[in-house]
């Protein structure tokens, strides 16, 4: 607990005794503070010297919450391991995983458990898991807290690529339910030292409590911020995600779908869309470069955020419009099926390591202006 260690640090200047704990300072001043696990701590007047004033904000923040994290994939341990290492307990389940999935939940600080055990003992509950198995949890989790007693204060934060007439579905699961309903979408990669995905959240406005409680999130190691405002609520957050994905995913789509027809037209083709690019759209060339090889090993995942968005769009404009991810979803699942060395997988591979050969050997050579 970063109190904890903070004070520790600072034993030369005072001693601490966890639970009703008592810090003696040298001059002489004694104060009582109350560390409690399910409440904040607090703290009596102290000297108003910038160390003490330091450890009083330290002391008065409000303890870890235990949040579950289904599933420990590689976004989700890599949100896992900023909750543990902000003192948080998480939790998730892990019957029927890999040993691979069980080695990078266990280094992520996770602790396994049953559902049931996730419904008591949880305050959170975030869903970070394939599109196409975010309702059958949902109504798995719900089956598991009415049967286990659940915590009354828990929410539930879907945070999948799902579009926004699945999640208010899946919000409609835990109608009469005590659980409140976050609805959130991750815009970026799994978080590292470096770099922070962002975390945005809607909610109905009966639940705008645990939409605030979700962005105080914050202060164990997420980029949270709340989506408001006019018409805002259950969906928009999802709806936020289908159009941020559908165009950066959407674009990788339409680079492969284009390499794989040059190249069935044929190889001489390919090359010359390299080439080509390299000489009017270098960017895109050097984007395709990290794009591609970045996608080989979660095109499965993005074959339901396709479809999904696809909905998303189809709600919206109408069923044409849709077709267009349609389309991406069946090259993410062409490449799925082609992986690990199949051959349209080969081909973008080899696409990959021509245009970085090409990139290398010209220097990152001008662009002449497109016509």
């Amino acid at each position: 607990m970063a109190s904890r260690s903070f004070l520790r640090a600072l034993s030369t200047t005072f001693s601490l005794r966890t639970q009703s704990a008592t810090v003696t300072f040298p001059s002489g001043g004694l104060v009582l503070i109350t560390v409690s696990s399910r409440s904040s701590t607090t703290l009596a007047t102290l000297p108003p010297t910038p160390i003490l004033n330091q450890a009083r904000t330290l002391l008065t923040m409000p303890s870890p919450p235990t949040i579950a994290v289904i599933a420990p994939g590689a976004m989700g341990a890599a949100v896992a391991s900023r909750f543990t290492k902000a003192g948080c307990t998480v939790l998730t389940t892990l019957e029927g995983r890999s040993p691979s999935t069980v080695d990078r939940a266990k280094k992520a600080g996770m602790e396994d458990a049953s559902l049931g055990d996730i419904a008591r003992r949880a305050d959170w509950v975030l869903s970070i898991i394939p599109p196409s198995s975010a309702t059958a949890f949902a109504e798995a989790f719900k089956k598991a807290y009415e049967t286990s007693g659940g915590n009354p204060k828990l929410a539930f934060a879907d945070c999948n690529a799902v579009s926004p007439d699945t999640v208010k579905s899946i919000a409609r699961i835990f109608d009469g339910s005590p659980i409140r309903f976050v609805d959130a979408s991750i815009i970026g990669g799994p978080p590292t030292d470096g770099y922070d995905p962002a975390f945005y959240a809607s909610a109905a406005p009966e639940d705008e409590d645990a939409l605030d409680a979700f962005v105080g999130l914050s202060a164990w190691g997420l980029r949270t911020i709340a989506l408001k405002g006019e018409g805002a609520g259950v969906g928009d957050a999802s709806g936020l995600k289908m159009a941020y994905a559908g165009i950066s995913k959407g674009f990788i789509g339409l680079t492969a779908t284009m390499i794989l027809a040059a190249n069935a037209s044929s190889p001489a083709t390919a090359q010359a869309l390299m080439h080509e690019l390299h000489a009017s759209q270098p960017f895109i060339l050097e984007r395709i470069t990290r794009s591609i090889p970045s996608m080989l090993p979660k095109a499965y995942r993005w074959v339901g955020e396709m479809e999904e968005i696809s909905a998303f769009v189809r709600s919206g404009l109408g069923d044409g419009e849709a077709h267009v991810h349609e389309g991406f979803a069946h090259l993410y699942d062409r490449v799925e099926k082609a992986l690990p060395e199949g051959e349209d997988v080969a081909v973008l591979k080899r696409f990959v390591e021509g245009a970085k050969a090409t990139i290398h050997e010209s220097g990152g050579s001008k662009s002449h202006k497109p016509q």
